[in-house]
């Protein structure tokens, strides 16, 4: 025996109709996107020849008591606020003299009224803390905080910054927890000067020149330095190689060497096209007057 339903009115019969036709079917739901609370950011240093990215959420002081409340003593913390921070180095480094792989790692912390624990994990990728492992951790180091000026909003800077090491400085309310990073600039240059003097082009008078001014400058290599810089001679002179000779003349003890090589420094800058800048060829001319006193 079929049942039958009890009359609807037209109106309702109606109304019930666009009830149905109006409510979103769950299979086709719009996704919801809001703001986080805590804003996601991002510092990238170059140090040297290596890149340095830490990639983290923002949580706001916002009159809460922080550490020791908020943020727990001798817990372990995501160091920030959603996903766990991370820490992105592209060589190899130490960390407060300690070393650390070219890699991206997580980063967290234990706070603590003294000494903080700073953790670099193998698992980049975390929500949180919930799920770290100490079984995973490439690095521990303890870190010194010291008194810093109010930040509203936790941030991660580089306050000091050279050609092969950094300072990194995560400032959060009235305490910054700063740790060096240095990496080995001068050996990956020189690496990348030896192999590019490997397979030099017959008429590359520029890159022996750029290899032999970093072993100069910085003091190393120097027999390939010299090496190098006559290589570069050899294919064309220009007044900047012309003017490093006389440096490397100088350096050696050899004034009248060096201000010969100036000399012809000058002379091919002003002829040069375009010429060498003004200001550059008087400081030449000031450092022969000086080896002229030697």
């Amino acid at each position: 025996m079929n049942a039958r339903l009890p009359a609807m009115p037209g109106a309702a019969l109606a109304l019930a109709a666009l009830t149905i036709a109006a409510a979103p079917s769950p299979a086709h739901t719009p996704d919801l996107n809001l703001p986080r609370v805590s804003q996601k950011a991002e510092v990238m240093q170059t140090v040297g020849l290596t890149d340095i990215t830490i990639t983290y959420c923002r949580p706001g002081v916002k009159g809460r008591p922080i550490w020791g409340a908020l943020v727990p003593y001798d817990k372990v913390w995501r160091t920030g606020a959603n996903e766990a921070t991370t820490f992105e180095v592209s060589t190899d480094c130490t960390v407060n003299g300690q070393p650390l792989p070219a890699g991206t790692y997580s980063l967290h912390t234990i706070p603590s009224t003294g000494d903080w624990t700073v953790i670099f994990n193998r698992v980049a990728k975390q929500w949180g803390s919930f799920a770290y492992s100490d079984t995973a951790d490439a690095l521990r180091l303890k870190v010194r905080p010291e008194a810093h000026e109010f930040t509203e909003w936790m941030s991660f800077s580089f306050p000091e910054v050279d050609v092969d090491k950094a300072t990194i400085a995560l400032d959060w309310e009235k305490l910054r927890v700063p740790f060096e990073v240095e990496v080995k600039t001068v050996d990956t240059a020189l690496a990348s000067a030896r192999a590019a003097m490997a397979s030099l082009a017959p008429d590359d008078f520029n890159t022996p020149y750029r290899a032999a001014a970093f072993a100069f400058q910085n003091n190393v290599a120097l027999d390939e330095a010299r090496a190098w810089l006559e290589k570069s001679l050899s294919i064309k002179q220009t007044w900047l190689n012309l003017r490093l000779k006389a440096d490397m003349l100088a350096k050696a003890g050899d004034a009248k060497g060096a201000i010969d090589y100036a000399q012809r420094a000058i002379a091919t800058g002003k002829a040069a096209t375009p010429p060498a800048p003004a200001d550059e060829l008087a400081k030449i001319e000031e450092e022969v007057a000086g080896w002229k006193k030697m």
